[in-house]
């Protein structure tokens, strides 16, 4: 029998996989590409202690900043923080835990976890702050650093097709974290605009095979702009 893997709502999609203190990938860039309503719904399930891995930490009232408005979020794992107050707030008043990465290195961290490789080098952030505490290494004259894969307990991603099998095709800047999230957590749920029968997706369009999602929700998005600019 062919396992189901949609669900009738984003609570529904995340029933049974949230425990205090667990590791969640989330994708996105800035505004582009979050899982809106999983994290939402992970908002009001109340957990907490929870250790986030995103490109970014959202915003004020919208995206991962939702979960710091409420101080689910004990720790994160991010690139780029700089359009969140209350990111800033806490961090400064130490309630807030940051591993700053850069942001390709935070990408490969993730495809890294997800292709079962536990390690890897790279020559970003040799002699800063970031190097400081991992084994460094010389290749071809070159000083490289170590850096870890990253695997989490859960995976939160957004897509803008999926067919019943969980195959995923993501649009544009969506694409740009949510493959590499989608992969590197134990399970994934995925929030899609549209759901068709298995078999209707073109194999090549296919950015995400569904052996990587475990569970399917259908939501409407409300796609909110990080920093409009208009002409005068």
């Amino acid at each position: 029998m062919a396992i189901q893997k949609v669900y009738p709502s984003a609570p529904a999609a995340l029933d049974g996989l949230l425990k205090e203190g667990m590791s969640i990938a989330v994708g996105g860039f800035g505004l582009c590409g979050i899982p809106e309503q999983l994290i939402i719904a992970l908002r009001d399930s109340g957990v907490t202690g929870l250790t986030c891995v995103s490109n970014n930490a959202g915003v004020d009232g919208w995206g991962l900043g939702l979960l710091l408005q409420t101080k689910q979020i004990r720790r994160m794992v991010s690139s780029y923080v700089g359009e969140n107050a209350e990111f800033e707030r806490q961090f400064m008043s130490g309630e807030l835990e940051l591993e700053f990465t850069p942001q390709g290195t935070l990408a490969e961290r993730m495809r890294a976890g997800g292709a079962g490789i536990p390690a890897f080098y790279t020559r970003t952030g040799v002699g800063t702050v970031v190097a400081e505490g991992k084994p460094h290494e010389i290749f071809d004259g070159e000083t490289y650093v170590m850096e870890r894969a990253i695997r989490t307990d859960l995976s939160l991603v957004k897509a803008w097709k999926a067919d019943r099998s969980g195959n995923l095709v993501y649009r544009k800047t969506a694409r740009n974290f949510n493959p590499m999230v989608a992969t590197c957590g134990a399970v994934c749920v995925a929030e899609v605009e549209q759901i068709v029968d298995t078999g209707a997706l073109e194999p090549d369009q296919i950015h995400t095979p569904g052996i990587f999602v475990d569970r399917i929700v259908q939501t409407v998005s409300e796609k909110r702009i990080e920093q409009r600019t208009v002409r005068g």
